[in-house]
């Protein structure tokens, strides 16, 4: 049988029948796999996102946690499932999606500025073949100036250190003046300047009612960082608020005995409880 035919029967006995999800939430996913070659990546995801939340998505590599945002953005095909944000396929809300990849996944040799490169985010805005105007230029300048990148405008991209990069891809997923942002692991490899830029910023975005899910993998920033999490392994293990969600417990099951990370997850939850 078929991959595809043994997961859906999986799914049909495991799987609770008659489940709603929220018309309007931010992003809803319901009953979907990702196989790449035949072998599941992500297994039965059922998940709606809450509004106006910063949202972590942990889990241990190769979990499935890029695929997830990939998978929601129509990046990589679905084996199965239905995937709606504020209620319409991703296809009708592009507009109203921002998305910052892994960095490693950018071609940064290639010959553009800083500032082109923000201003990629207005395209949506802009429309295919016409002019960027000075508005949009104007709104990218800006974006830069929140990550504090607009010293570089006339940079090279590649001239940038990595995290001056990130800041730059920030800032283009911020012109797009979206609702729902995807970002992957966008502390990875970025200095502490960085780091407390990006949660900064991440903190404004919640305040002015944006929702975002963010992949990442420092367990110990997470209870700081992270109003909710979704902790994944191939399928969700628990999703929530993070006091509730992101316990030893859920994280034994989570990672499946990775002592020292737990250990460090432990000594994080606890200073958070003290607070």
């Amino acid at each position: 049988m078929a991959i595809t035919g043994i997961l859906s029967r999986e799914r049909a006995e495991d799987r609770t029948l008659g489940t709603e999800h929220p018309e309007n939430a931010p992003l809803s996913i319901d009953d979907m796999t990702v196989a790449y070659h035949h072998k599941p990546v992500l297994w039965d995801i059922e998940y709606d996102a809450p509004e106006k939340k910063l949202i972590g998505i942990i889990g241990p590599n190769g979990a499935g946690k890029s695929t997830l945002i990939k998978s929601v953005l129509d990046l990589v095909p679905r084996a199965s499932g239905r995937v709606l944000i504020y209620g319409h396929p991703y296809a009708q809300q592009r507009h109203l999606v921002g998305y910052v990849p892994q960095r490693e996944s950018v071609d940064w040799d290639f010959p553009v500025t800083a500032l082109d490169v923000v201003t990629m985010g207005r395209y949506a805005k802009i429309g295919w073949c016409r002019p960027v105007t000075r508005t949009h230029r104007e709104a990218a300048r800006n974006a830069m100036d929140r990550v504090g990148m607009a010293d570089y405008a006339s940079r090279q991209i590649s001239q940038l250190s990595g995290g001056q990069q990130q800041r730059i891809f920030l800032a283009r997923a911020l012109v797009q003046d979206a609702q729902l942002y995807f970002m992957d692991e966008p502390f990875s490899g970025v200095d502490a300047a960085t780091e407390k830029a990006i949660i900064t910023l991440l903190q404004d975005l919640l305040a002015n009612g944006k929702t975002v899910l963010c992949v990442h993998h420092d367990l110990q920033t997470v209870p700081e960082y992270f109003d909710e999490v979704v902790l994944l392994n191939m399928r969700i293990v628990a999703a929530g608020p993070t006091r509730d969600v992101f316990t030893p417990e859920m994280l034994q099951k989570t990672y499946g005995g990775k002592l020292t990370l737990l250990d460090e997850a432990g000594h994080a939850l606890a200073r958070a409880r003290r607070r």
